[in-house]
């Protein structure tokens, strides 16, 4: 039998290069949420996310992704995608929409803008618009669907397991 013992704050593994993934907020209702979304962000390696509207980040809740992954706050998030758009990355939303992939099954692109949406609303028809494609994660029971902080984690961890080292 294999003895197991905890590792607390064990160093975090080292990436080959950066990571290529920004992650863009639809307006939050929820400080949590987007604090929830800047921790894992954290975690995972990422330094850019960009929230919109009114929630702001809160320390104790995004612990070290706080001090560690860039946070830019926006009025709305169309022209910042169109900027994304701009400096080559792929937008894909985290949604349940029409035309949208299995996250078990979906390829990100390196270069990769992974967008949430609103805890009520999800992605408006503008936000859906600008987007190359969508990526929607499986419920088999209910609610429907996913807390947002929840989905973007998912989201999160299937990218990396894609590109493990950046």
């Amino acid at each position: 039998m294999v003895k197991f013992e905890h590792q607390r704050h064990k160093r975090p593994s080292t990436l080959a290069r950066p990571r290529e993934l920004v992650i863009a907020c639809a307006p939050m209702r929820s400080n949590v949420n987007l604090s929830r979304i800047v921790r894992a962000a954290g975690c995972c390696g990422v330094t850019r996310v960009i929230g919109t509207g009114t929630a702001r980040v809160v320390k104790k809740i995004a612990r070290d992704g706080a001090e560690t992954v860039q946070i830019e706050m926006h009025r709305s998030l169309p022209p910042v995608l169109a900027g994304l758009r701009a400096e080559g990355f792929a937008l894909v939303g985290v949604e349940q929409a029409t035309g949208s992939e299995n996250l078990q099954t979906f390829a990100f692109d390196r270069r990769t803008v992974l967008v949430v949406g609103n805890e009520r609303r999800g992605l408006s028809e503008e936000e859906l618009a600008a987007l190359d494609r969508v990526g929607q994660i499986p419920v088999w029971g209910l609610p429907y669907s996913y807390n947002v902080a929840t989905a973007a984690c998912m989201a999160l961890y299937e990218y990396c397991r894609q590109y493990p080292q950046g």
